[in-house]
């Protein structure tokens, strides 16, 4: 993979934010929640579609911290619109583990 410039990572919008509602998503190809995540006062609330059924179930996430890029056009998955992408690590075959603050800080926050 070539390397990139400070200024391309810098046109990476990573925010925090934190999960709000989580719902199943019975229309995705692969076992997918939809999520709608609060970005704070300037971004609001965006929703998001996330394979993390493996590790995660509802009750645990709503309230839970994590970060996306906030940055990218929506995109449709199945009947729903994608508007931001939750980071995570790639396991196995699609595993995957949030990747997420270790303290509470306020949604909306710059990752740098």
């Amino acid at each position: 993979m070539p390397p990139i410039t400070y200024a391309d990572f810098a046109k990476v919008d990573i925010r925090v934010g934190r999960i709000v509602q989580v719902d199943d998503f019975p229309k995705a190809r692969r076992p997918a929640y939809r999520l709608r995540i609060d970005f704070g006062a300037e971004l609001g609330v965006k929703t998001s579609s996330a394979q993390i059924t493996k590790y995660y179930d509802k009750a645990d996430l709503e309230g839970k911290l994590v970060l996306a890029v906030v940055n990218f056009p929506p995109r449709q998955i199945a009947t729903f619109f994608s508007e931001v992408l939750t980071l995570g690590v790639v396991l196995g075959e699609g595993d995957i583990v949030l990747v997420h603050p270790e303290r509470d800080v306020p949604p909306g926050s710059r990752i740098a």
